[in-house]
């Protein structure tokens, strides 16, 4: 497919080409309203702007409506015909040489919708009601079985079988900017004897999980009724880069027997661009594993489809003394054995209903190199080795106070324009500071 040029200025690294048309909400710095918008290049495009101007007339008669909104959980609850129309006008409206001039040919509105995105302030994208966490690299799952378990039974009996999740915490999901205070819990006295009992103190052990996730869409499905694989498409709205912080010497001593608590419930960070499938169609590709066959999975999850997208995913860390930030993990979307279908289906199988705004993770996403491992458990092999920073002199086990951990996401192909998620970023704090409400909905900074 060849690359569709707009006559918007768009640089090759942007992550904003035509090909994207990211969602996201955001409001000027000069105003204080939030509105649904989209992205090309270096600017923001105001949606609501676009339907007052009667740019959606006749295609989806509730658009002003719906782009005014705060939130996206309005558009994000029609169907999935609306969101390819809606992206269609889009196309047509900035594409070179397009057909349809009633923005390229009219000064006024443009200075009216693009809006430099360096002008402008992001918020959280939506009302998230519900947020589920996953387990789905097969890489991932065996390096922390092989830690705890041993080689030989790295994976539980149950894995290659069903997506394994847990429900997470959706009021402490933000968005990126927001400053991460380091948690404090309850953490074993004796690492090697849990009789030994626990203390109350700051954890010691901080970590980041690369990951990303989406939004479900669509019309609810009604309660008792699971979404079928044949469905499952029409319910994903879109993705984002997510960072799944976790506590790993709170979630030690917790997670028996029903899985992680205060170790995940205190922060997870999301990108703030929401990326359509439309716009990842051209870089779907197969999943690490290739096939599912041993064993077949059960026949309601069985995707005719299977596979991924090739999202190139990379995570860096900056300390309070470098000048720049250094990569530690460099992995790929692509290295997950039950994707995000699947993770939806079976997340309905026993009938709960999803609602437009949901938010669902994919589960740390690792590779099968060490410098594709997602998280400082696995890269430090559960602390018995430090991690590098370049060459700063700087090495880490698990993440200091002062750390930025600055995640990131894009697709590139030949005659494609690039497709991004836009930055996932998050200093820490140490434990006990104080956080007050950043400019953005959903972000919150160190109280100075």
């Amino acid at each position: 497919m060849p690359e569709n040029k707009s006559w918007v200025e768009v640089r090759s690294d942007s992550d904003f080409s035509l090909q994207n048309l990211p969602y996201g909400v955001f409001s000027h710095s000069h105003e204080e309203t939030p509105r649904c918008g989209s992205a090309i290049g270096s600017y923001a495009i105001d949606l609501a702007v676009l339907a007052a101007h009667g740019i959606f007339y006749g295609v989806f008669p509730a658009a002003e409506t719906t782009f005014s909104s705060q939130t996206l959980n309005a558009f994000m609850g029609q169907s999935s015909e609306v969101w390819r129309i809606i992206r269609e006008v889009l196309i047509n409206l900035l594409e070179d040489g397009g057909e349809d001039t009633r923005l390229s040919g009219d000064i006024e509105l443009q200075a009216k919708v693009l809006i430099p995105l360096s002008e402008v302030i992001m918020h959280l994208p939506a009302d998230i009601g519900d947020y589920t966490d996953f387990y789905s690299s097969r890489e991932h799952a065996t390096n922390v079985g092989t830690m705890f378990r041993g080689a030989d039974n790295a994976l539980q009996p149950n894995w290659l079988h069903l997506p394994v999740g847990y429900h997470g915490r959706a009021s402490s999901i933000f968005l990126s900017g927001t400053d991460v205070v380091r948690p404090s819990g309850q953490i074993q006295v004796d690492a090697t004897d849990a009789k030994s009992g626990s203390i109350h103190g700051p954890c010691q052990n901080l970590d980041f999980e690369l990951e990303m996730c989406f939004f479900v869409g669509g019309s609810p499905n009604p309660p008792g009724t699971p979404i079928l694989m044949a469905e499952a498409e029409q319910h994903i709205f879109g993705f984002t880069v997510m960072n799944d912080w976790s506590a790993r010497d709170l979630q030690k001593w917790e997670y028996v027997p029903l899985g992680p608590f205060t170790a995940k419930n205190f922060a997870t960070t999301i990108s703030p661009w929401i990326v359509s499938p439309l716009a990842l169609e051209p870089f779907k590709c197969p999943t690490s594993a290739i096939t599912q066959t041993e064993p077949v999975p059960l026949e309601y999850l069985r995707d005719p489809d299977y596979g991924s997208y090739d999202v190139k995913l990379e995570v860096k860390i900056q300390s309070l003394t470098m000048t720049q930030p250094e990569t530690v993990c460099r992995s790929n979307f692509a290295n997950l054995y039950w994707n995000a279908k699947q993770q939806l289906v079976h997340h309905s199988v026993s009938g709960c209903n999803m609602r437009p705004g949901d938010l669902l993770g994919s589960g740390t996403i690792s590779g099968s190199t060490p410098d594709s491992f997602g998280s400082m458990l696995e890269l430090s092999w559960k602390g018995s080795r430090e991690v590098k920073l370049g060459d700063t002199g700087e090495f880490r086990k698990y993440l200091q106070d002062g750390d930025t951990v600055i995640m990131g996401g894009w697709c590139i192909k030949e005659g494609i324009g690039r497709v991004g998620f836009g930055p996932c970023v998050s200093k820490i704090l140490k434990a006990g500071s104080s956080l007050t409400p950043g400019k953005g909905r959903g972000t919150w900074i160190e109280k100075s």
